[in-house]
């Protein structure tokens, strides 16, 4: 394990306020240590590295200057949050960081009052920060609002609707644009052009000031470029940066890595703004640690690691992964089918496009942090005769719902929605959990909703949205490796509403919609072993639903309990909403629906979260015994 670094100054700092007593020449210093230690606590933990890395002078700068946690910060997606962090009394449980009990990889409210707001997701955080900011005009107890935002995160259309908002308002509030030029992949699209044609082509636009001539207000590093700015205006219009256009004050590009020149510039800012503002940093994702920076994605999410060489700890993988499973099949049925196309919201690594763009580039789409836009720009394509797999993270999918419904589900336009990290997905906690997916896609009328089982069932159910095109269609995965069983040469299309009994028993039959069946199983061996080997089926499909298989095998079984990796209102209510309508209950026929429990999950690993919702083995062991009246003996 790395040794702690030497951080004298930064261990006098134990809340922000602290820096209000160092010079400038300590805060610099600061600066480096609080990267060595950042660096050293994830290579312990794991987690994300470039991003914070990114920041660590602009988070000392921000604290040093303003004043929180009267002073809102608002992280965008929070990934960049763990220098903060540690400088807001977190540093001595920095090292549990998105494990069990530990603080989260993101920011989070009840866990510090330094974290303002809650994040995850991306692009939320001008929203948030101008509502601190309303609310101080409304006579709220709260001080600035300053957001902390990425270019990638630029690209999600909720920070425009919020710069937009803010720029009418005209209040004070600080957005600090983040601009490394990489959110996880490479940012995609016309804005980031933008951005690099502003800091490659334009002089130092700083403060309106500039063109009234007002030099001497602006800080000593900022004198010399606001002349040659002032001599490039004299004659042009001002406020030529789209910023400028929406009512936000323009400050840069400045160096986000030169305290010399954040500190007094923020100094400056804090004492004259008086309305919106927009500081333009530039940023380098993993800067000070070469291993990171030389990294495609700067160490964007890591595993443990070696400080010295950088080399990640990563344990020896038994079966593909999931997302890699999708990835290759999705391959195999676009070199039959040149009308397969394939889009991604800037996640064509997370969701395995990444393969799908090598081989076929002109047939893939990263459409940036946009998920609305996926959605409808798929169904577009889907309208055009192409056939769209539309590759998003069940968590991210919600973004999109509103698109769903009324661009791809009202149409019926078919739309194949491949839906990752689907279930409790471990250290990113319930921010990213895939839980609600099942509900509010099965919901929508000629939806056609599957899960698979294990990795050989997603190659079949890749082929099954493939051959459809009687609407849309969705199927759920989970996040990390398979189960190890035989994958098939190629998938066959599976019968649309049809499911398969995996074992036959008696008295209790189980039906079980995705990948808790291999849990399943582990139970129904500890419960043969008592003499009460149940039946077990896989659904494979939330809708429609196989209803002459459970109508069949509430007719051959007492009992019936339905399992599946996601909130109330999914799976096992289509199931009972079914049942009920057929009477079944009329005559007192035993029904129990294992779902996730009605509460977020905090996050812990996959197993230990599952154990929490009471969705493991043992669990379905305790359920089956209930169900039939059984006690269950202690075990020892």
């Amino acid at each position: 394990m790395s040794q702690h670094p030497n951080t004298p100054i930064l261990d006098r700092v134990h809340l922000p306020s602290d820096l209000k007593g160092l010079s400038d020449a300590e805060l610099k210093k600061l600066a480096a240590e609080l990267r060595a230690e950042t660096i050293s606590a994830v290579s312990e933990t794991g987690g994300h590295l470039g991003a914070g890395l990114g920041v660590v002078e602009l988070t000392v700068a921000l604290h040093a200057v303003f004043d929180a946690p009267r002073d809102k910060i608002v992280w965008d997606v929070g990934h960049q949050a763990y220098p903060h962090k540690i400088l807001t009394g977190r540093r001595d449980r920095i090292r549990t960081i998105r494990m069990k009990g530990g603080l989260s990889g993101f920011t989070k409210r009840s866990e510090s009052p330094y974290d303002a707001f809650g994040t995850g997701h991306s692009s939320t955080s001008i929203s948030a920060a101008l509502g601190f900011a309303m609310g101080r005009e409304l006579g709220a107890e709260t001080g600035d609002a300053i957001a902390v935002i990425g270019d990638g995160a630029m690209t999600g259309g909720m920070a425009f609707e919020a710069l937009n908002h803010a720029g009418h308002l005209g209040k004070r509030l600080f957005v600090v644009l983040n601009d490394n030029e990489m959110s996880i992949a490479p940012p995609v699209g016309a804005l980031s052009a933008y951005l690099t044609r502003l800091y490659s082509e334009s002089a130092m636009q700083d403060l309106k000031a500039v063109a009234k001539g007002a030099v001497s207000l602006l800080p000593g590093p900022f004198q010399q470029g606001a002349k040659r700015a002032k001599e490039l205006l004299k004659g042009m219009a001002i406020g030529g940066t789209m910023f400028e256009q929406l009512g936000f004050t323009y400050v840069g590009p400045v160096d986000g890595h030169d305290l010399d020149t954040l500190l007094p510039l923020l100094r400056t800012l804090k004492a004259r703004a008086t309305g919106p503002v927009l500081i333009h940093a530039l940023t380098q994702k993993g800067k000070g640690y070469a291993p990171a920076e030389a990294r495609a994605d700067k160490g964007h999410a890591t595993a443990r690691f070696d400080v010295e060489t950088g080399k990640q700890y990563k344990a020896p993988s038994n079966a593909p992964s999931y997302t890699r499973v999708f990835a290759e099949s999705l391959i195999r049925e676009a070199e039959r089918d040149d009308r397969i196309v394939a889009v991604t919201a800037a996640m064509p690594d997370g969701t395995g496009l990444n393969l799908f763009a090598e081989r076929f580039p002109r047939r893939c789409f990263d459409v940036g942090i946009a998920e609305q836009h996926a959605v409808t720009f798929s169904a577009g394509l889907a309208a055009s005769g192409m056939k769209p797999f539309c590759a998003i993270y069940s968590t991210f999918l919600q973004r999109g719902y509103d698109q769903i419904v009324h661009d791809v589900a009202i149409q019926r336009l078919p739309v194949r929605f491949a839906i990752d990290r689907a279930g409790l997905v471990g250290a990113d906690g319930a921010t990213h959990a895939g839980a609600f997916d099942v509900g509010f896609m099965s919901s929508l009328p000629g939806m056609v909703v599957m899960a698979a089982a294990d990795e050989a069932e997603l190659v079949h159910m890749v082929a099954t949205a493939a051959a459809h095109d009687e609407g849309p269609i969705a199927f759920r995965y989970p996040r990390g490796e398979g189960t190890g069983v035989d994958l098939p040469e190629r998938g066959i299309p599976l019968e649309i509403g049809k499911g398969r009994i995996v074992a036959e028993g008696a008295r209790v039959a189980i039906l079980s919609f995705g990948t808790r069946l291999s849990e399943v199983m582990a139970a129904r061996e500890a419960l043969a072993a008592r003499g009460l080997a149940p039946t077990v089926v896989d659904a494979r499909f939330a809708k429609p639903l196989d209803t002459d298989l459970i109508l069949r095998l509430v007719a051959e079984h007492e009992a019936l309990i339905t399992i599946e990796e996601g909130a109330i209102g999914g799976f096992g209510s289509h199931v009972a909403q079914f049942l009920a309508e057929q009477g079944v209950f009329d005559r007192g026929y035993k029904f129990r629906a294992m779902v996730l429990p009605d509460t977020f999950i905090d996050h812990a690993s996959p197993a230990d979260m599952y154990a929490t919702a009471g969705m493991n083995a043992p669990d379905i062991e305790a359920k089956v015994l209930e169900v039939l009246g059984v006690a269950l003996a202690r075990r020892a």
